[in-house]
């Protein structure tokens, strides 16, 4: 399996495809994870404030999976799991449209068209997804290991997702991590700030 946009949610019935915009491919968030992931990770100096600039830099998908794989080795062995469970999730889809008692048989066939249709599409935006949560887990342990205080990035929306997901992550530890996030501005820039507020020392 490798990485590749596909696009957002299908919505797949026996009258057609729709796609659902407010359920974007987690694919467009990867890169900009992994960059933060390259930003957090250095030896720190306490007092000091360090800086990265994402302007200049794009990683492709093998540059974003190499380095993942720096932290997880058996990305590959998750992807593959991935791509094992979601196909599972289309042969019951499949199998559920074959039993289902409302629609005539035509409108079956039509229905499992579809989804035959949209297989690799389905499989590839959950092998996305599943990276980028990679890519999340490992920020958040940085976060943690390295007890950094804060993260500032432009408030761009990307960045605002790839922050939230962090701090959903956070929050879910066993121990949980408190955190919060504020929007300010300066220099007439907007900017986003993740606070981390209570990792324990």
């Amino acid at each position: 399996m490798t990485l590749k946009y596909v696009g957002p949610k299908p919505i797949i019935s026996h009258t057609g495809i729709e796609f659902d915009n407010n359920k974007e491919d987690k694919y467009i968030y990867i890169n900009i994870a992994v960059q933060l992931i390259q930003a957090l990770d250095h030896d720190y100096f306490e007092g000091k404030i360090y800086t990265y600039d994402t302007n200049n830099t794009h990683l492709s998908d093998d540059e974003i999976l190499q380095t993942l794989k720096k932290y997880r080795p058996d990305l590959d062995d998750i992807m593959d799991k991935e791509n094992h469970d979601i196909e599972d999730e289309i042969q019951e889809h499949i199998k559920r449209a074959n039993e289902n008692q409302i629609l005539d048989e035509e409108s079956k066939e039509v229905l499992k068209n579809n989804i035959e249709i949209m297989h690799d599409y389905m499989i590839q935006r959950s092998v996305n997804k599943s990276v980028y949560y990679v890519a999340i887990e490992i920020l958040a342990d940085l976060v943690k290991k390295d007890h950094i205080d804060y993260i500032i990035t432009p408030m761009y929306h990307k960045f605002a997702h790839v922050l939230h997901s962090v701090q959903g992550v956070l929050e879910k530890q066993k121990t949980p991590i408190d955190t919060k996030m504020e929007i300010y501005k300066e220099d007439g820039a907007l900017f986003i700030k993740l606070q981390v507020i209570n990792i324990l020392q």
